[in-house]
This record gives structure tokens, sequence and C-alpha cells, in this order.
């Protein structure tokens, strides 16, 4: 029996959820119960995934994705075929591959939450909570590296680990979670006509990347603007775009085009986010002991899930110093529905994403040279924000509508991560750093 607190956490989560993601339940049967961790139960979300319209000709790459790019994104030994999809996800959903028999992947990339989980850092089982953001799975096909260190390089690697992290499914080995599949009658067959062998590891990975690559979202309003519809976007979006190609600087990390379709630029960068609370210094030292010990893939996915570790980011996989506290850029399609926002999940809207970037981040020894002030109006910061709903695919536009007035009237109560005077350049980062070593001295 959970505790009165715990039903008045799950409670509340199922009020958020219904509200802030505008999810129809009755849609999905009208079953208006949420499971353990807020998610959607995985019969409402998979009722959900069919309204989608997702494709089914898997030989084609998905509307908005260029043929050649898409082929260098699909591995030879795991073609997609509807064997695989539908193998792929039936595990998506399968609750079965987490210790206690309340985690699947759809936990934390919910259908009815933007394939993601609307939560800063996600939940695990027995209710644990990780020191990451989950990204959504939307896309996740076309990402140059999985996980926002990029500790893993495809989809199929990045499929397997939070089976076994003890903070998210917790499954103790590779073995066990196979066991738990073999007791379930109707996975055998599945893996035989996917793959033409019984259950294995290598094969569950495989399949849910099959089905993950089946989950891209690419038809937003800015596609028909960049068509040629200029009515497509509001005056304030095109003026949005125009600042983001230009005195914003935002391109230079989120090109937009046809070989970068999701507005990123598959690299790593340190923008000062972390840096509000933590000595990177001290962490990378500990890293380095950590890892000397035991530099395994596992055991990198436990201290990057579920230790302050998890801000050294880059510097995890690499142990380069210079990428301390660097993340993956994030993608910006579906950017309007996925919030909140940051590897920690630290803004809630994205007028405070923007205001982090016009203040020229947090400053720290490590910070990217590209982040710097932008001395942006506030009319600059409404018409950015507009560009970015924009980037939502059709799909979801509705849920986009919602939640670009949740968030405005979020930001119209409270913007703390606004600084006007280091946006505009009054006072300087290296002003403020003198500041406090000064008054840390006294």
């Amino acid at each position: 029996m959970k505790s009165t607190k715990s039903r008045a956490r799950w409670a509340t989560i199922t009020v958020v959820v219904s509200a802030v993601a505008g999810v129809a339940l009755a849609a999905a049967g009208g079953d208006t119960v949420t499971e353990l961790h807020g998610a959607m139960p995985m019969t409402a979300q998979q009722a959900q995934l069919d309204t989608l319209g997702l494709s089914a000709d898997f030989a084609k790459p998905p509307r908005g994705v260029d043929a050649g790019l898409w082929l260098t994104l699909v591995p030879q030994d795991n073609a997609p075929t509807a064997q695989r999809v539908a193998l792929g996800r039936a595990l998506y959903f399968e609750t079965a591959l987490s210790k206690d028999g309340t985690v699947s992947c759809a936990t934390c990339h919910d259908v009815s939450r933007s394939f993601t989980d609307r939560r800063a850092v996600s939940e695990g089982v027995g209710g644990q909570n990780g020191k990451r953001n989950a990204p959504p799975t939307m896309n996740a096909a076309m990402l140059g590296h999985q996980f926002l260190d990029g500790r893993s390089a495809t989809l199929e690697a990045q499929a397997g680990q939070p089976i076994l992290n003890p903070v998210e499914m917790a499954m103790p080995d590779r073995e066990a979670a196979l066991a738990k599949l073999r007791q379930l009658p109707q996975y055998e067959p599945m893996f035989r006509e996917a793959y033409g062998r019984g259950i294995n590891y290598d094969d569950l990975q495989r399949a849910i990347a099959a089905f993950e690559r089946t989950l891209m979202f690419l038809d937003a309003p800015f596609d028909r603007f960049l068509g040629g519809d200029e009515k497509a976007i509001s005056a304030a979006a095109a003026r949005g775009w125009d600042l983001f190609n230009g005195t914003a600087r935002c391109v230079s990390c989120h090109p937009i085009n046809e070989t970068h379709p999701l507005g990123m630029d598959n690299r790593f960068h340190n923008i000062g986010v972390a840096a509000r609370h933590q000595n990177f210094e001290k962490l990378a030292k500990e890293a380095l002991t950590l890892l000397g010990k035991d530099a395994s893939e596992r055991k990198l996915d436990e201290l990057a899930v579920g230790t302050d570790l998890s801000e050294l980011g880059r510097f995890m996989v690499t142990k380069n110093y210079a990428d301390i506290g660097a993340f993956r850029t994030l993608q910006l399609r579906n950017i309007g529905i996925t919030a909140p926002y940051m590897h920690d999940g630290s803004m809630e809207t994205l007028w405070d994403t923007i205001d982090h970037y016009n203040k020229g981040g947090e400053p720290n020894r490590f910070l990217d040279g590209g982040i710097e002030a932008l001395a942006l109006t506030e009319a600059d910061i409404d018409d950015l924000v507009a560009f970015l709903f924009t980037l939502t695919d059709e799909r979801f536009a509705a849920l986009n509508r919602e939640e670009q007035t949740r968030q405005q009237a979020l930001a119209t109560k409270a913007r703390p991560f606004r600084d006007d005077a280091m946006a505009q350049r009054k006072v300087l980062a290296f002003e403020q750093r003198v500041v406090q070593s000064q008054g840390g001295a006294q």
C-alpha cells in the first residue's frame, strides 16, 4: 500500500498531466487513470499512438527527410520490417522489463506527454529520481549521438541501457530481463518472425530501435513557410526567424536545413547551466577516480543517471577537459510541447531559455566560446519564442496552442533567468566573478 503522501503525489501528477499535456484521455476509451510515475496507461498510450498516422511504408524515408540521409541512419543489419517494428512497439510499452513491473520505455517517453515525461528529471522504479531530463523519442533516429552526453552512438546501443540502469528500470542483468520476457508467450514467436531466432538481448535492442525510427514528426507550419507559404506563420514568428539567423545567433548551434532538419548541430556545448550550482573541477576529479576503476558502458550509465557526476556531461565519455559541462545540442523540432528544458529540466518555459542565452549563460571557465550576452529586447524575445512554437508538428497543433498559452502565463508571473544588466552588457561576467571572489574572501 502506498502512503498517504505517495498517493497524494500520484494524484497531483494525474491532474498536472491532464491539464498541462491537454491529453484527451477519453479518446483512448475514456480511461482517465494514470499509472505509477504519472504515465498514461500503456494500452491507452498505444491507442493514442494509432491516431498519429505514422507511416507503415518502412521502405521509404519519413516525410521531410532526404532519402540519401535516411539510408545512412538505418543500419544494414536492422532494416525496418513490419515484424521488427511490431516487436519493438510491444517492447517499448512492456513494463515487465522493469524490476517492479511499473516502468517501460513509454513511462519516461509517454505518447500522451510528447514522447517525454514533462518532468524536470525522470522517475524510475521505487519512485527514484534520476539526474537528467528525458529528451523526447520523437525524431531520435536522426540524432548523431544518443543520450544528452552522447554515450551511445546508435538507437540500438541506447535502447538496452535504461533496462539495466538501477534508477530507471533496474533489471540486474540482461538474462534477468530476457527471463521475464520468456514468461510471456507472445514474445518467442515475435522474435522469430522479426529476426529468425529466439529471444535475445541484441534483437531486443534492435527491435526497439526499429520502432523508434517510425516516430518521425517533421511536418510543422515552419516547413510550409520555408516552402513559400508566407502566411503559414505569424508576422512575429517571421521576425523571430530573422533574429534566429541574425542577432540572436541561434543558428550557430541550431542550423535548420535539409541536412540538419532537427535544428541542431549534433555537437556538445557548455552553455552554463549546471555552473549555477556545481564545482566542475571537484566533480571531474571524482569522475576520473571512479572511471579509473570501472569505465564500462554500464558504469558510465549509472554515474550519468544517478549521481551528481551527471553535470559533467560529455566529459564523462571523453575525459577531455574541454568537454566539462558540455551537453548535446537539443533538437528544436516540437520544442514547444516538450518543456521543461535543458539537461536538468531547470527551465520551465521558452522565455526562460531565451533569457538564459540573452544574458550569456552562467559564467564558468568551461563556457563555450560562442555563448555571450545578446542584448535582445523584450520584443525580440517574444518574437523568438513565437518562432520556436512554429516548429511543432501539425499533429500536435492543439497541444502546441495550449502549451504556448500556459508558458506565456508562467512567463508573465516570473522570469527567474532574466538579467537585463548582463544581457545589455551593463555588467560583465568577469566583474561578477571578481565580486563573488572578493565576497568569498571576506
